[in-house]
């Protein structure tokens, strides 16, 4: 198979890239990449509207097109209507970006059905509904097609008060790697990425003992920012990847390097 010229790796002009969650924070900036990239982007939101219709005013200024649509991943039927709607107004996707979740914290004891089940059903069985939907659209059109899910490092390492939520991100890595074997035949590329501690307002004034101990042990001294997520998601997606499947990258300023000694 011939490579791409290198000066269109990271070109996406004519592709249509599906984020959800992206109506803020790590989503919201996977949009804007994408579509700083030339893509055209379809995005999901649960609640926040407003903040989905403003990305799409900052997706559209940069020139490309946008489509956004209300989903709460835990219906099979919503994610897809969504992933339907973006098929009648682009005609193909070319990117999944399993992005959308919840990050609740409690103690492992106060964990009770519901709350176990509400956080299961979003991180792990959203993602698997949109990849469903997403393969089924995409798999039929002998194109070469990418999925890449939002992870997290404590799908690797957990944290206090995150039992819940480590063991879903730990089950979207393992679920990457079974999607990357079975989906490979169809052209699609399946990969993960594990963000570290990324900046959002406010997080130094509502969690300072977190960024402070961050800070402290990160090699490169730094929180991470939604664009270094997308841009490892921009990789994984584009023909530079084009041999790389079932890996899970950490995007952590290098905190996985640090000894535990």
């Amino acid at each position: 198979m011939k490579k791409p010229a290198f000066q269109s790796l990271f070109d996406f002009s004519g592709k249509t890239v599906l984020v959800t969650g992206a109506d803020q924070g790590i989503g919201r900036g996977i949009a804007l990449r994408f579509a700083e990239a030339g893509a055209d982007i379809a995005l999901t939101y649960r609640k926040r509207k407003n903040g989905a219709e403003e990305v799409c005013r900052e997706i559209q200024a940069k020139g490309s097109s946008c489509l956004t649509a209300e989903c709460d991943q835990r219906y099979e039927k919503e994610v897809v209507s969504a992933v339907s709607g973006a098929l009648e107004k682009y005609g193909k996707l070319d990117v999944l970006i399993n992005n959308a979740g919840i990050y609740p914290t409690e103690a492992l004891l106060d964990i009770d059905e519901k709350a176990w089940d509400s956080l299961m059903e979003t991180n792990l069985k959203g993602v698997h509904f949109f990849t469903r939907a997403f393969a089924s659209a995409s798999s039929t059109e002998g194109q070469s097609c990418s999925i890449v899910n939002i992870a997290s490092i404590e799908g690797e390492n957990p944290a206090p008060l995150h039992a819940h939520y480590s063991a879903s991100k730990g089950g979207v890595i393992m679920y990457t790697k079974a999607c990357a074997l079975e989906l490979a035949p169809a052209g699609i590329r399946v990969n993960s990425v594990s963000p570290g501690l990324i900046r959002s307002p406010g997080i130094e004034e509502s969690w300072p003992e977190g960024v402070k101990r961050y800070l402290a042990s990160v090699p490169i001294r730094r929180l991470g920012m939604p664009e270094d997520v997308a841009d490892a998601c921009i990789f994984l997606a584009s023909p530079a990847a084009g041999w790389i499947t079932g890996i899970n990258l950490r995007v952590d300023g290098g905190l996985s390097a640090v000894p535990g000694y």
